[in-house]
């Protein structure tokens, strides 16, 4: 895992100082796409992220991906069913829903083939997203793993482990 994330850091620098080279022989902060060869500017801040936001009422999705599972909320009093997870009914006004298990059989509803990714995901080949309606009616975005993904195509829901950061999560795969 690490010698990806060097590899992908090395990269990284690599870009960036090809950007400052740029920009210190043109004396703009505009360089070329490396895609397009359209011109685009450059900002000249550098954010990286890293955050944390409690889970503590939603903890029972993350055992769910542990065993397999993808788990949703539904409220008891009104019936609609919450993906992502969420304690709390705004409709109702209700707290502490049920915890259900998602079917895993889906349609593609919508699609798109991701081929500008943001720095955390360029060390991935273009990866197909996606809106999936469950066999249950929730529509639930995701990972579509598969050749020739259309709308209206079939898949199946399966817990995978996305290497090389090690997170379980879930993907659809074409069937």
């Amino acid at each position: 895992m690490s010698e990806t994330r060097d590899k992908i850091q090395k990269e990284i620098s690599a870009y960036v100082k090809n950007l400052d080279n740029v920009i210190k022989s043109t004396g703009l902060p505009v360089v070329n796409d490396q895609k397009t060869g359209n011109p685009i500017w450059v900002g000249v801040r550098e954010i990286t992220l890293r955050y944390q936001f409690p889970v503590k009422k939603v903890s029972k999705f993350f055992e769910g991906l542990k065993e397999g599972k993808l788990l949703a909320t539904k409220c008891q009093k009104c019936g609609t069913i919450y993906f992502p997870p969420q304690d709390d009914c705004p409709k109702c006004r209700v707290s502490n829903l049920e915890w259900i298990e998602m079917p895993k059989e889906g349609e593609v509803i919508a699609f798109t083939v991701v081929n500008v990714k943001p720095t955390s995901f360029s060390h991935y080949s273009d990866y197909v997203v996606g809106i999936v309606r469950i066999s249950n009616g929730v529509n639930v975005l995701g990972w579509i793993k598969g050749n020739n993904v259309k709308v209206g195509s079939k898949v199946k829901l399966e817990v995978v482990r996305r290497e090389p950061e090690g997170y379980l999560t879930y993907v659809f795969n074409v069937v």
